[in-house]
């Protein structure tokens, strides 16, 4: 089965009503990023992350898969599919993708202050001061905050050079390093991008389909 590469972004979720963070009417409008999604935050106002946090993973034990993640999870009966996300979420996995890296942490997962290497499964959507690993640090979300090396970044692009074809959904591309895994994309490669937006992408062999994910992805299930 040809290696099928897909790199998703907000929009894949927002139909599942979780709100983006850069659209209109998204979460920064209603937060200051350094006060809440970075090292320095977390040194001054923990609870203020911690509560932040709780927020979106509260919304997202609410929220459920939508038609688009779905169509992703049956693309697997047809090609050898590989999910690189700029989501926290676990929507993907919970419509039944198997294989999904996730370039900025996952939501539904805390991990030790101080040993980066243990990190635990949460199943509620509550992490409170107090709550303390194995070596009794305290937890923090599981999230690459701003300012932090985006580690999974060198397996995505592995993945990507090994993609025959690439397709970009729910993101307009303008997010680093997430943007630049376009450049190892195999030449000659076909790439679709759905958006509705204005992607920032120009080549040859791109096909852009403007319209919101799932519709997007109905319309990709029939070209493939």
């Amino acid at each position: 089965m040809k290696k099928l590469v897909i790199l998703s972004g907000a929009g894949m979720s927002a139909e599942s009503g979780l709100p983006t963070f850069r659209d209109m009417g998204g979460i920064w409008e209603k937060y200051d990023v350094t006060q809440v999604a970075s090292p320095e935050a977390w040194q001054s106002n923990p609870e203020l992350v911690l509560r932040f946090y709780n927020e979106r993973r509260k919304k997202l034990f609410e929220s459920k898969p939508n038609i688009g993640h779905e169509i992703i999870a049956g693309l697997d009966n047809s090609f050898n599919v590989q999910i690189v996300t700029q989501n926290v979420d676990d929507l993907h996995e919970q419509a039944g993708s198997k294989n999904v890296l996730h370039l900025h942490g996952e939501l539904k997962k805390a991990r030790s202050t101080s040993n980066p290497e243990l990190v635990y499964e949460l199943n509620h959507w509550e992490l409170k001061t107090g709550d303390l690993c194995d070596e009794g640090s305290q937890l923090r979300p599981h999230i690459v905050w701003f300012g932090e090396p985006v580690d999974a970044i060198y397996d995505a692009m592995k993945i990507v050079e090994t993609a025959e074809i690439f397709v970009v959904v729910g993101t307009s591309l303008n997010v680093y390093p997430a943007a630049g895994l376009l450049s190892y994309v195999p030449s000659g490669v076909p790439i679709f991008v759905i958006d509705t937006g204005q992607p920032n992408i120009s080549a040859s062999n791109v096909t852009v389909i403007k319209e919101k994910a799932s519709d997007g992805l109905k319309k990709l299930r029939e070209i493939l």
